[in-house]
């Protein structure tokens, strides 16, 4: 697949709370008109749209063709306006940038890192979204147990080494579920993917053209 040349634009969308900042790589000649959302790591402990991991999973779906990648922070974040809001309020703000990307295309997949994948999974059968990807979801922390069934496919990716998320919860969870997703086991990963970060584009992008 020939390289597609992508133009960053910064907005301040109006959000539940105030101001959410966003970032959306556009690629004007993309053959495809999808979009891709990714959701970042827990705003009180630096989670950011800068996230390693996060532009990791932009780079994967840039890769892949898609014409619209956003990256954005949840309210508190950087430019974002408001407080952090147990997961409920971030809800609210990825709807706030789904729905601006809605003008354009209603081809929308999700994906979110640790913190950033349970607000994507919690959010995923509201918007009908397409795909959903969660890297490192903590299922310790948070109820995933509790989310609204959703029926897109799914691709989960887990570090064997995570520190943060203890890998055999994960697989664990994923046993008990009646829809389960597509899993990436990374032996050598720790919760921040140090040093894996290349191989884990290589494997989201491999993966998620499955999809496509």
């Amino acid at each position: 697949m020939q390289a597609l040349n992508y133009q960053e634009n910064k907005h301040l969308l109006i959000g539940p709370a105030g101001n959410l900042e966003m970032v959306c790589e556009m690629a004007p000649e993309a053959q495809t008109n999808l979009a891709a959302i990714i959701c970042h790591p827990h705003p009180l402990f630096g989670g950011t749209l800068h996230n390693k991991v996060v532009t990791t999973l932009a780079k994967a779906y840039k890769d892949l063709g898609f014409k619209y990648v956003v990256r954005f922070n949840f309210r508190g974040v950087g430019q974002s306006v408001g407080d952090y809001a147990e997961g409920k309020g971030e809800q609210e703000d990825l709807l706030t940038v789904v729905n601006w990307i809605k003008q354009y295309t209603a081809d929308i997949w999700l994906a979110g890192f640790s913190f950033g994948s349970y607000v994507a999974a919690a959010t995923a059968a509201r918007v009908n979204c397409r795909h959903l990807t969660c890297i490192a979801p903590p299922v310790v922390n948070f109820d995933f147990t509790q989310l609204a069934p959703f029926s897109c496919p799914w691709l989960v990716v887990q570090g064997e080494q995570d520190e943060v998320v203890e890998a055999s919860q994960v697989f664990q969870w994923l046993e008990t579920l009646a829809h389960r997703p597509t899993v990436i086991r990374m032996p050598q990963a720790s919760h921040f993917f140090h040093g894996q970060l290349l191989e884990l584009r290589t494997q989201l992008s491999q993966t998620l053209n499955q999809y496509l």
